[in-house]
């Protein structure tokens, strides 16, 4: 059993699925509207959990293996094979938080079959992934997904492998929720944030 001792985790909503699918804009209109604490995944992956990172001898790729030099399939899978370890530095900081309400937490890397022990129910967690024309879509008008900030050799071949990449991952979270039972919204930009946040809203039954 997993260890809770403020049984923060057992009550946790979670979101995830592909990136670029609104994960955090719906976890923070959630956030705003009902009162509930929100924990971002890739803030504190990518900036708290450096020194356990270091710590751990966990190197990260250079972009220019990861987007150059790497076909998608081996990035994604490099992605894959680390999550667990970046799950449980997760589940520490969300052991830390104690709130009168739910807490809310969203993250590509907060995954369906790594949760899904530590769930009671399958309705705690919902998966968000872009389709394929919504991803495209993202890629052209949001700054921070329309190309890489770090220097590589071929940025166009680059931000191609990067969206395949995006795409696999989150096609094989999509595989794991359907085996859990743990609801797959499909995101293609016909709807607002907020109309999205609705959905998801239900699901938890937060409206009640």
């Amino acid at each position: 059993m997993t260890w809770d001792p403020f049984g923060t985790l057992g009550r946790t909503l979670w979101i995830t699925g592909g990136q670029w699918a609104g994960k955090s804009t719906v976890a923070r209109i959630l956030a705003v509207r009902y009162g509930l604490t929100a924990y971002h995944y890739d803030y504190h992956d990518a900036r708290g959990h450096l020194d356990r990172r270091i710590a751990a001898g966990v190197q990260l790729l250079d972009p220019e293996i990861a987007y150059v030099r790497n076909t998608p399939a081996e990035t994604a899978e490099w992605v894959l094979q680390h999550f667990p370890q970046r799950f449980e530095w997760a589940l520490d900081d969300l052991r830390g938080l104690v709130s009168g309400r739910p807490i809310i937490a969203e993250g590509w890397g907060l995954r369906p079959e790594l949760a899904a022990p530590i769930m009671k129910s399958p309705n705690q967690m919902i998966v968000m992934v872009p389709t394929d024309e919504f991803r495209l879509h993202q890629a052209n008008t949001l700054p921070r997904a329309r190309s890489l900030t770090h220097k590589v050799s071929d940025p166009a071949q680059a931000q191609r492998n990067r969206l395949e990449r995006d795409r696999l991952i989150a096609a094989d979270c999509v595989q794991h929720a359907n085996s859990l039972g743990i609801r797959v919204i499909e995101v293609d930009g016909s709807q607002d944030a907020e109309t999205v946040a609705d959905e998801v809203a239900d699901h938890f039954n937060l409206t009640t």
